[in-house]
């Protein structure tokens, strides 16, 4: 005989709990007035600002996807940007039907500056809470978003650079390129200088690393830095997954936090030198735009490769 399992609800006063944390954090960010930051936008104009932002090429359709907005109220929303001169509306070039949505130079200052204001904002925020508190906050909010994703187990979460990450970012690099390419002790030479430099010049308003991590283990990085020659121009270096994170989409997603980086600080190309060996980044970097533009035969850490230099133009 079949047993009969009852569903269980949440108590009263669990509903009570989730309410007032609702409550709470809509009032300490502020999204209850009517602009957002005592910004002319509110706080859905602001999100779709972001996504306008941070992706390459994207549709009203996928926007209204994304965010779960009815169709129709996306539509006036993006009336009254283009009304105001902040986006270009394109028919799509793969798809008649649709239309493809981009940023105008007023429409990425408006961006810019709405950006600068949510990042003060958690700036001032975080710095009010002691390194203990800050950290139980952050954590708790990557514990709400893995439950709130319908995941039993997030594959990763990407953060910011914490002391003791570059030391792991040095001897990883050297021993996955020796072990699976046969790279000398001069490329994690070469790694240690890049991440000795990061550090020392450090400019966070234009320069970052990601961290991938799951359950405390880093699984993979990445970097975007300051050209040195370029002001408009940013180099993403020193991309690398642990081969046990390799088809969870964290190079992809890596990728992504970088070049979405790159648009908000304000740069128009991002640069990039790999090797023709390292065929598994190349998809990535193809699949987010990257385009080939030079090669050129060279002896280092130990063997003859072909180094090439990647570009994406934003």
């Amino acid at each position: 005989m079949a047993e009969n399992h009852a569903v269980l609800t949440p108590a009263d006063d669990e509903v009570a709990t989730f309410r007032r944390f609702n409550r709470l954090y809509t009032r300490t960010i502020g999204t209850l007035g009517e602009g957002l930051l005592d910004s002319p936008y509110s706080l859905t104009e602001a999100r779709i600002l972001y996504e306008l932002a941070t992706r390459q090429e994207v549709t009203a359709k996928e926007i209204a996807c994304e965010l779960s907005l009815d169709a129709g109220y996306l539509s006036r929303i993006l009336r009254k940007f283009e009304d105001a001169g902040l986006i270009l509306k394109e028919t799509s070039a793969t798809d008649a039907r649709q239309t493809q949505l981009t940023l105008t130079h007023r429409g990425k200052a408006a961006f810019a500056e709405l950006n600068q204001l949510s990042n003060k904002q958690a700036r001032e925020l975080l710095d009010h809470l002691s390194p203990s508190k800050r950290d139980d906050l952050l954590r708790s909010m990557r514990t709400i978003e893995d439950a709130l994703t319908h995941e039993t187990s997030a594959p990763y979460i990407l953060r910011q650079h914490r002391p003791g990450d570059m030391g792991w970012v040095t001897s990883r690099n050297g021993a996955l390129y020796a072990q699976e390419y046969g790279w000398d002790d001069h490329f994690e030479a070469f790694v240690a200088r890049i991440v000795a430099d990061f550090i020392l010049d450090y400019d966070p308003k234009r320069e970052r690393c990601w961290i991938a991590e799951r359950h405390g283990d880093r699984l993979g990085c990445i970097f975007l830095v300051k050209h040195p020659e370029k002001s408009d121009t940013a180099k993403l270096r020193l991309l690398l997954v642990e081969p046990s994170a390799r088809g969870l989409g964290l190079g992809k997603a890596l990728v992504h936090e970088c070049v979405s980086f790159a648009r908000i600080a304000g740069y128009k190309k991002v640069t990039l030198w790999t090797q023709s060996i390292l065929t598994a980044a190349h998809r990535i970097y193809q699949q987010a735009g990257f385009k080939l533009v030079h090669e050129e035969p060279h002896h280092s850490f130990g063997v003859d490769l072909i180094g090439q230099t990647w570009e994406l133009e934003l």
